[in-house]
C-alpha cells in the first residue's frame, strides 16, 4: 500500500437553487500523504465544506472519484462507508457536537465501543489522548461544565480515538476567541502529528494555515496551491 491515504479525481458537486444549478465543486483534485497536514482556505460558499464531507463520505459527489488508501470508494453501500468513516476517518467540527450526558472521557471512550473496543480499553485511550490534550483534570466532567476551548480539545480527542488515517476539520477553531483559538490549533496540530495522519484542515485563520505543510484554496471549483508572503 502506498502512503497516500486520500486522493480526489475531478471532484464535482452541483447544488440546485430554485432555478439555478449552483457548481461549488467543477473538478478538484486532491493527493494527501500519510502524516502531511494540509490547510484549505477560501471564501464562504466556496465548497470547502462540500470537499471535506465528500472526501469523508458523508456526502455523494455530482461526479469524480475519492480513493481512501488507495480504495475506489466510488459504488460502496451506505453500510460499507459508515465502516470506512468508523475505521479510518475523524472529523473535526466548527461546532464540537459532544453529547451533553456524557462525561469527556465517555464522549471519547464512545466511538471506540462501537467500533468493538471492550470499555476498559476505550477508556484508557480516551484518558491518554484528553491527557495529551491537557484535560487530564477534566476527565470527568459533562461538555457543560468545560469551557468552549477545551469542549473541542475533547471533539479533536474524539476525532482521533480509533486512530483514523485521515483526519478532517471544518474551521475547527471558528467559535473561539482569537487566544484560545491558536492554542486549539497547537493541540490539534501537534497532536495529529504525533498521531501520524493525513490531515485536511479548513480555516478562514490564514495565520494558523502558514503553520501547515502546505495550503490549497479553492478556485471557481478547483484546487490551486496557496502561497504566503
Amino acid at each position: 500500500m502506498s502512503d497516500r491515504v486520500l486522493a480526489i479525481r475531478g471532484l464535482e458537486r452541483t447544488y440546485r437553487s430554485g432555478e439555478r444549478l449552483l457548481h461549488v465543486l467543477a473538478g478538484a483534485d486532491l493527493d494527501i500523504m500519510r502524516g502531511e497536514i494540509v490547510g484549505l482556505v477560501g471564501p464562504s460558499g466556496s465548497g470547502k465544506s462540500s470537499l471535506l464531507h465528500a472526501a469523508g463520505l458523508l456526502e455523494q459527489p455530482t461526479a469524480g472519484q475519492i480513493f481512501i488508501e488507495d480504495r475506489n470508494c466510488a459504488g460502496l453501500t451506505d453500510a460499507q462507508r459508515t465502516r470506512i468513516r468508523l475505521s479510518r476517518i475523524g472529523f473535526v467540527y466548527q461546532a464540537h457536537h459532544l453529547l451533553p450526558e456524557f462525561s469527556a472521557l465517555d464522549n471519547v471512550a464512545l466511538p471506540q465501543m462501537i467500533a468493538g473496543k471492550t470499555r476498559r480499553a476505550a477508556q484508557a485511550r480516551a484518558d491518554e489522548l484528553l491527557s495529551q490534550l491537557g484535560l487530564a483534570e477534566r476527565l470527568h466532567h459533562q461538555p457543560a461544565q468545560l469551557s468552549g476551548g477545551e469542549q473541542q480539545r475533547v471533539a479533536i480527542a474524539r476525532a482521533l480515538a480509533n486512530k483514523p488515517r485521515l483526519l478532517l476539520a471544518d474551521e475547527p477553531t471558528g467559535n473561539l476567541d482569537p487566544t484560545t483559538s491558536a492554542a486549539v490549533f497547537e493541540n490539534l496540530y501537534a497532536l495529529a502529528r504525533q498521531e501520524g495522519v493525513a490531515a485536511l484542515i479548513a480555516t478562514h485563520n490564514f495565520e494558523l494555515a502558514r503553520h501547515m505543510d502546505r495550503v490549497l484554496a479553492l478556485v471557481d471549483g478547483k484546487l490551486a496551491p496557496r502561497t504566503f508572503d
